[in-house]
């Protein structure tokens, strides 16, 4: 069994509460609200904001033992940058207001999540923070575009508003398979760090989706 192998398995029960938050559920079942989706994507964007210039710090500490994690990085980055742009237009295209969004502040579990992974880079073992990719990315990959297809056919929204998930949905299956490379070429030590920050990280992002309206409640203000 590859490290990968072993971590999706030990994260089982951290991911399935993830998936069983409410707006999922309604997602998938075709009862998601246009609120539900404008704050989705709210929330995406203060954090995906954020992926860049963690990736940033994320090479620019890493210790002489993952120097070898560098060039990798820097593909992260240049794969990455800009994708917050995606989700305005998003916004803008399911009639948000991208403008508002970009101006204002994140809720509270999109924001601890962001101040978390800044922390693990600052405090902690900065190969941990590829729990964040891990759990991120394979949430990607397990509903995006089944997703975006739910979402598409019970809002009747144009394309225009899905580039976000149908592009990370097919992204993130490329990315989860170099990730996999490269957890398992880590040593023991910093697999168990990542898988640690695993746990925590689908805590926090499963409590971004519990704090997303549901059918029948209307955002917070």
């Amino acid at each position: 069994m590859t490290y990968f192998e072993t971590l999706t398995e030990a994260t089982a029960a951290e991911r399935a509460q993830l998936l069983a938050a409410p707006v999922i559920a309604d997602c998938l079942q075709g009862r998601v609200t246009l609120a539900s989706y404008q704050a989705f994507l709210g929330q995406a964007y203060h954090h995906v904001r954020h992926t860049t210039p963690l990736l940033m710090t994320l090479g620019g500490r890493l210790p002489e033992r993952l120097a070898w994690l560098r060039r990798p990085v820097a593909e992260y980055i240049a794969e990455e940058i800009g994708h917050e742009e995606w989700i305005l237009d998003d916004i803008a295209a399911a009639g948000g207001d991208a403008a508002a969004v970009r101006a204002g502040d994140p809720e509270l579990p999109a924001e601890v999540m962001v101040a978390y992974a800044y922390d693990l880079l600052h405090r902690g073992n900065p190969a941990a923070f590829f729990g964040m990719v891990f759990v991120l990315e394979g949430t990607s990959v397990a509903i995006a575009l089944q997703a975006a297809d739910r979402i598409q056919q019970a809002l009747a929204l144009p394309d225009s508003a899905f580039s976000y998930l149908r592009s990370h949905g097919t992204l993130d299956q490329e990315h989860t398979r170099h990730l996999a490379e490269l957890l398992d070429a880590m040593t023991p030590a910093d697999q168990a760090d990542v898988l640690r920050s695993a746990r925590v990280f689908y805590q926090l992002y499963g409590d971004v989706f519990r704090a997303l309206p549901v059918a029948g409640e209307t955002p917070c203000s």
